[in-house]
């Protein structure tokens, strides 16, 4: 029988009454079995809790969730009432654990007798720029009739006035104007109230630059009377870090020609190291042949130097310098970290604001000295210095001369180096009182010593940087071929090294012997165009030894190549 709809539209038809299965039906007459008041409240509650999740088949999607919770509960690995700790790990290189790794090396280190001392073996590579030699000489012409006076404010310390001199040198001989003799400005961090003469021989400086630059101690007083005799009247040129040669010529010289009389103050890094040769020429002559200590310096200097030798008799006379920057005033300006706690933060805190008031604690400065040390840009502490020369290859019975400052917590951080090498001195454990008398107090002066010693030792370590290595990385290969003879480490990889107390001695060693071999390998280094020239002195002030063989042996390889080619 056919259904026809009604007017297009169907009528749904009512839900079929649901059929009840005769399981349930049973189950239903026999209710007692399932609800006999022996079960318990809980039972119950858990069976009608299955049921419910049976019909609607959640089971399926809980009993994962279900079953893990479950096993957290039941090994006490959970809790509802704990919140879990998130531990936080410092970055590789970030602390510092070198006194936990010297503790741990030391008994491998001292009954190390694999190699013999480094100082016999070091600097044996061959360099295949061959040697170089020092060729810059007096000028034989007659120096013109000069136009002009400029008068310095060298400011800094030993060796950042050192530049100021050389500089000024440099532009007075480009601008055809007489020096007069650098005032030394007085520093609230250097302390030193030393004049020219108390530094340098200046006699000797005058004399040797005479026919290249005149130089004076005093401006004539008929040009000061137009000044009313006060050089703060007089037109002082501040002039912006390294401005190029040609801003003298097109700037400076102008002024120079109108007022006879000009000032540069202050004046450190006032010139650029790209210039040309005429100019180079005369920094060079100013830095290693006019520069000379004055005798008082020069005498103690040079006694040192044979008392370390004598010291150093075991080894040929040879011995190792070290600069070593840890200081108060070094660690406080770095905003590193040691092993020194609470009272080291105290203390470097309030050395910060004695040294640089305010400097560090200005709004939105954040420092971290973590990420500083992974840079590299701690100083090398004691420990950290002998655990690397160790490691290097220099024995214990290696002599150590120690330039520096008064080093920071000296009696605790000290000793670790002093364990490791204690045939280890200083100026002041070298010299008596009354030797030093004369430079105490003067912070230039005993700088000035410590060169000394520095520049005639076997091998030179620099560890933290500035203007003390830089001038002797470049007056060392003036004095040794063209070589430095200088070690300086990768500091990146030092604080790696050193981060790992778990480290075996021979393993440390190894790379640390790579260390000391790349530093020998870039030893002999040509100046590119913005390096220094008082640290790179080739070729600006050097010549190869051996150039006339270069170019006889690059002549007959011209004739045999036009005589094959023919």
């Amino acid at each position: 029988m056919h259904r026809l709809p009604n007017s297009g539209h169907s009528t749904p038809s009512s839900p079929q009454s649901p059929v009840r299965s005769p399981r349930l039906r049973q189950g239903k007459s026999k209710a007692g079995k399932f609800s006999s008041g022996g079960n318990s409240l809980a039972q119950r509650l858990s069976l009608m809790l299955l049921s419910v999740l049976l019909r609607r088949q959640g089971v399926f999607l809980f009993a994962p969730l279900i079953y893990i919770s479950g096993m957290l509960l039941y090994m006490g690995t959970a809790s509802f009432d704990v919140v879990p700790i998130i531990t936080h790990r410092s970055a590789p290189g970030s602390v510092y654990r070198s006194p936990q790794l010297y503790a741990n090396l030391r008994r491998d280190m001292d009954s190390d007798n694999s190699s013999t001392d480094a100082i016999f073996t070091i600097w044996k590579s061959p360099y295949r720029g061959g040697e170089w030699k020092p060729c810059v000489n007096r000028s034989l012409e007659e120096l013109p009739e000069s136009i002009g006076y400029i008068y310095v404010d060298a400011n800094g310390g030993l060796n950042q006035q050192r530049t100021s001199i050389c500089n000024a040198v440099a532009v007075a001989g480009y601008l055809n104007a007489t020096l007069v003799i650098p005032n030394f400005h007085y520093h609230s961090i250097w302390k030193d109230h030393s004049k020219f003469r108390d530094i340098y021989d200046e006699e000797y400086f005058i004399d040797t630059l005479k026919n290249d630059v005149r130089v004076v101690d005093k401006i004539p007083e008929f040009l000061m009377e137009r000044f009313g005799s006060d050089m703060t009247n007089v037109h002082n040129f501040r002039i912006k870090a390294w401005s190029s040669i040609q801003y003298y010529r097109d700037v400076v010289l102008p002024k120079l020609l109108e007022e006879r009389v000009i000032r540069f103050s202050p004046y450190a890094n006032r010139l650029s190291f790209d210039a040309p040769p005429v100019v180079q020429r005369l920094r060079c002559f100013a830095n290693y042949e006019a520069l000379r200590f004055s005798r008082p310096i020069l005498t103690i200097g040079e006694s040192l130097v044979e008392r370390m030798k004598n010291h150093s008799a075991i080894n040929g006379g040879k011995y190792v310098s070290v600069h070593l920057r840890f200081e108060e005033d070094m660690v406080a300006f770095s905003c590193c970290v040691f092993d020194g706690g609470k009272p080291e933060a105290q203390n470097m805190i309030a050395a910060r604001e004695r040294g640089w008031r305010g400097k560090f604690t200005k709004a939105g400065r954040v420092i971290r000295p973590g990420a500083i040390r992974i840079n590299g840009k701690c100083p090398l502490s004691p420990t950290e210095v002998g655990l690397m020369l160790r490691g290097m290859g220099f024995t214990k019975n290696t002599s150590i001369f120690l330039a520096s400052g008064k080093i920071y917590n000296a009696e605790k951080t000290m000793a670790p180096l002093l364990q490791m090498f204690p045939n280890l001195h200083t100026k002041e454990t070298l010299a008596s009182e009354e030797e030093l008398s004369l430079f105490k107090g003067y912070s230039s002066r005993m700088a000035a010593i410590d060169y000394t010693v520095c520049l005639h030792s076997e091998v030179f370590v620099t560890t933290q940087g500035g203007n003390f290595p830089h001038f002797l990385l470049g007056h060392r290969r003036y004095l040794y071929g063209g070589h430095a003879k200088t070690i300086k480490p990768d500091k990146r990889k030092l604080v790696l090294l050193f981060d790992n107390p778990k480290i075996g001695w021979k393993s440390l060693k190894r790379q640390l012997l790579n260390m000391r071999s790349h530093s020998d390998s870039k030893g002999v280094e040509l100046k590119r165009p913005n390096d220094s020239i008082y640290s790179f002195p080739c070729p600006d002030c050097m010549c190869r030894a051996n150039k006339t063989a270069d170019s006889k042996s690059k002549s007959v390889t011209a004739d045999s190549k036009s005589k094959s080619a023919a």
